[in-house]
């Protein structure tokens, strides 16, 4: 009984430096955190690109042949189960870099990207940071702390979301829409600008569908959200957030 609160108290306080709240994602990616001289360069030489709404900027498993800096727009990035279940990993708004890996290990994608909304990108093929490398070998000791860092945050991220229940699961699914499709009314309340499917709540949520319907009812119950039409709304955002500590 000792060890089971004590394991809780590790997950909340893990919870509460990672994973309390859905992370600001202003720049993220391994590029942002190498030398400016470096990734600018990339960037300077960068090629536009345009992709529509709904359109797939790639698949996993497709060949990779570099990364994307998105400029413009909203990008869903999932994988699916064998049995053809859709995970989305995360929601990246403009600044974010995309496909990153590729440029590093050369191997195939390892999941899928599709438009939210029409996007502008730019492409860094991998010859060109390999070039780059090349002509600047001190970034090996950054890229290698930038990795590890990364490593270590997904570590931690992923031992918190583990104790979370389903309703701090979807409520961390809610809030993270609301920071890239969330428009604040004059009420005060934020609306999700974006048709959202209890489907697509499971696959950011990590839930069985069926339980994400339950969470919703109680949630609309007790005032925190509600529905009008295809869109939802976030009635108090700071007793949401509170749920997102709830541990199992």
């Amino acid at each position: 009984m000792h060890r089971m609160a004590a394991r809780k108290r590790v997950a909340k306080s893990r919870i509460n430096t990672t994973a309390s709240a859905p992370p600001k994602r202003s720049v993220s990616g391994i590029l942002p955190n190498l030398p400016i001289q470096f990734s600018g360069r990339l960037l300077a030489n960068a090629k536009p690109q345009s992709l529509a709404e709904r359109g797939v900027l790639f698949q996993a498993g497709d060949v990779a042949d570099g990364c994307y800096r998105l400029d413009q727009g909203l990008l869903k990035v999932s994988i699916a189960s064998p049995q053809g279940d859709e995970r989305i990993l995360t929601i990246l708004g403009p600044g974010s870099i995309v496909g990153e890996l590729a440029i590093i290990d050369g191997l195939p994608r390892s999941a899928t990207v599709v438009a939210i909304r029409d996007c502008k990108l730019s492409f860094i093929s991998r010859e060109a940071f390999l070039s780059c490398l090349r002509e600047y070998p001190e970034v090996y000791s950054d890229l290698v702390s930038t990795l590890v860092s990364r490593l270590r945050g997904a570590d931690e991220a992923m031992a918190a979301a583990s104790f979370l229940t389903v309703k701090a699961r979807v409520a961390r699914a809610l809030l993270e829409l609301a920071e890239h499709l969330g428009r604040e009314t004059e009420s005060g309340r934020i609306v999700i600008l974006h048709k959202i499917r209890q489907s697509d709540i499971a696959a950011m949520a990590g839930v069985a569908r069926e339980n994400v319907s339950r969470t919703l009812s109680e949630l609309k119950r007790r005032g925190l959200i509600s529905q009008s039409s295809s869109y939802y709304f976030i009635n108090d955002k700071r007793k949401l957030l509170g749920e997102t500590e709830d541990l199992a």
